[in-house]
């Protein structure tokens, strides 16, 4: 009778899902889409680099953005897993929380930067890590939530199309922005350029929030009641032992994101070699963001088709190739082809680093895998910038590109040759 009922409830659910996929589908990407523009505004790999070499000279202080952002946002996620699984609509606590810790920082970053980077750049300096780590930690608190929410209303048949077109249309608005951002830094005097950059990001990211409170999203059929912390954290070794491939996996993408260590120096690199104007960081930021739109709807295409593993294997040998791109470069134009190679690697990334974990996952247990993935992927996402910035500050950036390329090369024939295809496995398994 409860198999009986579950079933009835399972079916209910499945045909709620269907019945508003439209919608959700469409609401969805327009939140993604908004959201990407904003991100694309005060980019992390262009932007907030540019800015922290203006408040100091500490390279490590630049290898601390992507650091400082990754663990705030990695480390919390097992944390929160466990109260996710529990919840039978998701939707409620990914607004509440994403809305007031995720969104919110960034304009108070612009106020920070428009009343002390001047005056006390150090303080600045403090409250834009400040600001990013709060953003990041946001993120990471409604990820397995709102992952799982959008497993639900999208199926799996339509979910790499689905962050192609959301990112890769965020992408595309954000060539227009990358104009806009070129005449910013220019016309407008610091730090009131950055700062303006970052109220509008917060503008723009109120948008995003009012399209994701439109989600239709139907009650979960089947929910893992929420058990205490120590029992769940004891339960975990138990999810390693049993899925080996998930473990290659693991450590194969540890390789991956390892590779990515120099991500946050290209710009540096580039305003240090060729003495950047506002116009060539719109133009590196075009192309950047340009081809991070095209790509992310080209892999969201094949991952739906191919499978999300050689995704992220030619992820890891697009960033081998942004390093060499870039050791070979001799002014601002040669430049373009390494920031080409950086977008593909990172587009490839972002629509298929969560789309594979889901499929190493039961439906329920797919916010552990995903909290289970960040958590332990958070220590090399955040020693490998810091690492590099290190290296950039003993050796030179040249030589922080080289240990990057090797990486990037591992981590892609890891991913090619160890790594089964999930997608494929699971149907041998059933």
């Amino acid at each position: 009778m409860a198999k009986e009922k579950n079933k009835a409830a399972a079916s209910q659910a499945d045909g709620l899902a269907e019945k508003n996929l439209n919608w959700n589908f469409t609401v969805n990407v327009l939140d993604n889409m908004f959201y990407a523009l904003a991100i694309s505004l005060v980019s992390k790999e262009t932007i907030m680099p540019l800015l922290v070499s203006r408040l100091t000279d500490s390279p490590l202080a630049v290898g601390l953005i992507p650091a400082i952002f990754s663990l705030s946002f990695l480390l919390p996620q097992l944390f929160v897993a466990n109260h996710a699984e529990g919840l039978k609509r998701k939707l409620p606590f990914v607004l509440l929380l994403s809305g007031l810790l995720q969104r919110l920082p960034y304009p108070l970053i612009g106020l920070a930067l428009l009343f002390f980077a001047v005056g006390a750049p150090e303080l600045a300096l403090a409250l834009f890590f400040i600001g990013i780590a709060t953003a990041a930690f946001g993120g990471g608190v409604v990820t397995p939530a709102w992952f799982t929410m959008i497993g639900k209303v999208v199926p799996v048949r339509r979910r790499g199309i689905f962050f192609g077109l959301a990112d890769g249309g965020g992408m595309f608005m954000g060539i227009i922005g990358a104009y806009f951002v070129g005449l910013i830094l220019d016309q407008v005097a610091y730090p009131g350029n950055f700062s303006l950059l970052f109220m509008i990001a917060g503008v723009v990211m109120a948008i995003s929030w009012a399209w994701l409170a439109l989600t239709r999203e139907p009650e979960s059929d089947e929910v893992k009641p929420a058990i205490p912390l120590r029992h769940y954290f004891k339960k975990l070794p138990s999810v390693l032992r049993r899925h080996d491939n998930y473990r290659r996996f693991l450590i194969a993408y540890a390789l991956v994101h390892l590779s990515m260590m120099a991500v946050s120096f290209y710009i540096v690199f580039a305003d240090t070699a060729f003495d950047l104007g506002g116009a060539d960081v719109g133009l590196l930021n075009a192309v950047f963001i340009g081809s991070q739109a095209v790509m992310r709807l080209a892999f969201g295409w094949l991952g739906d088709r191919w499978g999300h593993k050689r995704n992220l294997a030619l992820s890891a040998a697009g960033m081998a190739l942004a390093a060499l791109l870039a050791l070979m470069s001799e002014n601002v134009i040669g430049l373009l082809p390494a920031f080409v190679c950086l977008a593909c690697a990172i587009a490839a990334d972002g629509v298929s680093h969560f789309n594979i974990v889901l499929e190493f996952a039961s439906p329920a247990e797919q916010p552990t895998f995903i909290g289970l993935t960040n958590t332990l992927i958070a220590p090399v996402t955040f020693v490998g910038p810091v690492l590099g910035g290190w290296i950039a500050a003993t050796f030179n950036i040249e030589a922080l590109f080289v240990i990057s390329l090797i990486c990037g090369i591992v981590g892609a024939a890891l991913l090619r040759w160890w790594v089964r295809e999930p997608r494929t496995a699971q149907r041998s398994m059933a």
